[in-house]
């Protein structure tokens, strides 16, 4: 018996026919809702036939839940009556996937030998009598109750040599993974589409086109129609699709022209009359070639459908009439607008599917992506253009039209308005996401917390492509005097096999994502909005009033990279330089404010305390500690003040970029980081009064002499006021490694633990580095599959979720000071 992969399964037979143990033989347990499992849910009783209405009302939703996650599900009871069989097809139904009966036709005699020997059955012989009688009339209107596929096993013989073989739908061609060139709607221009076919590789004959590197052409229908040569597009297509060279699927016309050819009454318009016209004279039959197309075709695993009219999520995949309604004709509204055609409904700015969806039927001036769809009916048949997507390239390939072969009703419109930003289903709520360090949950309320900010405070969603992640300290140190040293630091790559790591200068300063855009027609194109781009914190807010200028300045210093990788639009990873530039209010109002306050009464207790000392009153120890609190204050003071000067407007503020994290179909966050820097040398080189250097030393961090010069060259930078360094794998080490580890200066830390930290170095040294650093792992993990998403060209709203979720990770209870 055969049966499709995605379908219901609905047994069939008297009680003691033996349904249970065929499932048992034939099925996976979880596949198998059986009605007494549910009268015991129910009832505690699987006996009890008064719980039966509310144990088939939990047996329908559970199967409804697996029918709409793509699992064949198997219902095992009598299903002897029609109402009961009736549910079953309409959850089917409801599901878009196919009924199946399997009836298991076995005498009664031999079900009530059975049913007897069972002490937990206790129902009459007059009740397998009415079950029969009620399966002998199910036999014969099986097929018309809406079933697709009717098995009968008639007899205990035939129930036991039964097996069960899976068939795959027409639809699913999951295993051909192209590469595939889809072509839109050719509406007779056998013309053009020879030139689009040769334009992409083919070599075109009359009935065959050839790729030499295997490609296959998939054709979204609408091959007839208003056009010329509907006659040689069959041919040639046919061919093709004979040969293996190509697939097809239906399009309304083509539905239509079979629907006339067999003889149907059919309105003859929309440029049938021309295909008809053209047939007549040619030996072109087209019949058996349209009755075989189908609705839809999913491909490559899932990550491509091919649609006529496009497909919304929830029917990839399926097989159904409205299925195919949709796939031929898109969700209309029931209107017709000035023109009498129908009202379309923009079901692709709701798509929300990780497949690629490739579509046509509608025309459009130019192909366009709207959420990972993209409509490729350019119009050729109206003097537009044949289009063709280049798949998995995602480059477009057209051919003008010759000449207006037919005047459209309405004039061509653009596709629907790309997704702007967000929607608020999107971000809210507890949601679990795939990253390549694995999955990461976000709570409801950290998402509330991340939606505060976002909406109040952020700039245009549609430049929050990347976030960047918080960083993970070095293993506290015991090295004497110091919470924080790199022997600890590269100590931790070394556990982690880690070969060799880059010691980074870690700039004091704020930090920053920068969009930059070599043009306005560039910003628009990759990120639907005008503009040179856009510089934002790590928070995702606007850093500056006004920040064309500086983006102009960095747009001209990259004019080299953006040639180099080919994109017109970079993402840059960067600190901007003064800390003061940002963070003026925290430092008057948190730092200097404690420092002033400290600066006044420390010097007069010391003052106070040595006059008492010195009239022999024994304060020497409380002189001491004041003296020494003293100084650290105005060590503190001194930390802060390093990484403050004037600065007017962008005047005087300094980049120090460290990271080109994307460009154009290419995520680069996985490069070693030299490439990164030497980039980042040349920003320098090109403007050296906005660009600062990041100063750095490659070691090797598990041999002596690379934690010792390593050690060196931290305590020279720290000594001269630098606020440490950062160290990373100088190639990425995978997903379960840090990628950096920050191991900031002693004198710095005063800034972060208070002025007189020192003293309490046993008590700190207790801090538990767990939860941040399994947090910096989480953020980056959703950071690399945003820029994966971004490089792409995937939906806006899907980067979107995961630069949310970074920001919403941020409201994890975690110790600010690490």
């Amino acid at each position: 018996m055969k049966i499709p992969e995605l379908c219901l399964v609905a047994l069939v037979g008297i009680s003691g026919s033996g349904k249970s143990t065929f499932a048992r033989r034939h099925f996976q347990p979880t596949q198998v809702l059986s009605s007494d499992a549910f009268r015991a849910m129910v009832a505690d009783d699987e006996n009890d036939q008064s719980a039966s209405s509310d144990a088939f009302a939990a047996l329908h939703f559970v199967a409804g839940k697996r029918l709409r996650a793509g699992r064949l599900t198997v219902v095992d009871a009598t299903n002897v009556q029609a109402h009961a069989r009736k549910a079953l097809v309409d959850v089917a139904r409801d599901h878009d996937v196919l009924p199946v009966a399997i009836v298991l036709d076995v005498l009664e005699e031999e079900c009530w030998a059975r049913t007897e020997a069972r002490p937990d059955r206790d129902f009459a012989r007059p009740v397998l009598t009415r079950q029969s009688r009620d399966l002998r009339r199910s036999l014969k209107q099986l097929k018309n109750e809406g079933f697709r596929h009717v098995l009968v096993l008639r007899g205990t013989a035939a129930v036991d040599a039964a097996t069960i073989e899976y068939e795959k739908l027409y639809n699913d061609k999951r295993e051909l993974t192209g590469p595939f060139d889809i072509i839109g709607d050719v509406h007779g221009c056998l013309d053009e589409l020879v030139e689009l076919l040769g334009r992409l590789g083919y070599a075109v004959g009359e009935d065959d086109a050839v790729h030499p590197e295997g490609r296959t052409a998939v054709f979204v229908g609408d091959l007839v129609d208003r056009g010329p040569a509907a006659p040689g597009v069959l041919r040639l297509v046919m061919g093709m699709v004979a040969a293996g060279h190509a697939l097809c699927v239906a399009g309304n016309h083509e539905a239509k022209l079979l629907r006339k050819l067999r003889g149907a009454n059919v309105r003859v318009a929309h440029g049938l009359q021309e295909t008809l016209d053209q047939l007549a004279v040619s030996d072109v039959d087209p019949v058996p070639f349209l009755d075989s197309l189908i609705g839809h075709y999913v491909l490559d695993g899932g990550r491509l459908v091919v649609a006529h009219a496009g497909l919304k999520e929830a029917y990839h995949g399926r097989a159904s009439g409205r299925v195919r309604a949709f796939a031929l004709y898109g969700d209309t509204t029931g209107e017709t607008d000035e023109y009498g055609l129908p009202v379309r409904y923009p079901w692709a700015t709701e798509y929300r599917g990780k497949a690629m969806v490739v579509y046509g039927h509608t025309p459009v001036p130019a192909a366009e992506w709207v959420n990972n769809t993209i409509c490729v009916d350019t119009g050729c048949v109206f003097g537009g253009s044949l289009t063709a997507l280049r798949y998995p390239e995602r480059e477009l390939v057209s051919v003008p039209a010759r000449q207006v072969y037919y005047e459209p009703v309405r004039p061509l419109a653009p596709p629907a308005p790309a997704d702007s930003g967000l929607n608020l289903v999107d971000v809210t709520g507890r949601r679990t996401l795939g990253t390549p360090a694995g999955r990461v949950t976000v709570a409801a309320e950290n998402a509330a917390a991340a939606l505060e900010v976002m909406s109040r405070f952020a700039v245009d969603p549609r430049w929050l492509v990347w976030l960047p992640p918080t960083m993970a300290p070095a293993t506290t140190s015991r090295q004497e005097g110091f919470l924080e040293h790199p022997v600890e630091a590269l100590g931790d790559y070394a556990k982690a096999d880690v070969p060799l790591v880059v010691c980074q200068e870690k700039h004091m300063g704020s930090r920053a994502v920068l969009v930059v855009c070599r043009s306005p027609s560039a910003a628009l194109k990759r990120f639907g909005i005008t503009g040179p781009g856009a510089i934002y914190t790590r928070t995702g807010r606007p850093f500056f009033p006004d920040d064309a200028e500086l983006l102009d300045r960095v747009r001209v210093a990259a004019e080299g990279i953006f040639d180099e990788l080919g994109s017109d639009w970079l993402v840059l990873d960067a600190e901007v330089l003064p800390w003061s530039a940002k963070a003026a209010p925290l430092i008057r109002e948190q730092y200097a404010s404690v420092a002033a306050a400290a600066g006044a009464a420390l010097p007069a207790a010391v003052s106070v305390l040595s006059r008492a000392a010195g009239r022999g009153v024994a304060v020497e120890g409380l002189l001491s500690r004041f003296a020494a609190r003293a100084a650290d204050v105005t060590a503190y003071a001194d930390v802060y003040r390093r990484y403050c000067w004037p600065t007017d407007g962008l005047h005087g503020v300094r980049l120090a970029a460290f990271h080109v994290l994307a460009s154009e179909g290419a995520n680069h966050a996985r490069r070693d980081h030299d490439w990164h820097l030497a980039l980042a040398d040349r920003l320098v080189e090109a403007d050296p009064s906005l660009f600062t250097p990041t100063r750095r030393l490659v070691v090797d961090p598990s041999s002596t002499d690379g934690v010792t010069a390593a050690t060196e060259w931290w305590l020279d930078l720290t000594a001269s006021g630098g606020e440490g360094m950062v160290v990373k794998p100088a190639a990425d080490a995978g997903p379960s490694v840090q990628p950096a580890i920050k191991c900031r200066g002693r004198e710095y830390l005063r800034i972060i633990y208070g002025p007189s930290y020192t003293e309490r170095l046993d008590q700190l040294r207790a801090r538990n580095l767990g939860r941040k650093r399994g947090l910096a792992l989480r953020e980056h993990g959703l950071g690399l599959a945003a820029l994966d998403l971004l490089a792409g060209g995937a939906a806006p709203w899907r980067v979107h979720q995961l630069v949310f979720a970074v920001l919403a990770c941020e409201s994890e209870p975690v110790d600010p000071r690490l």
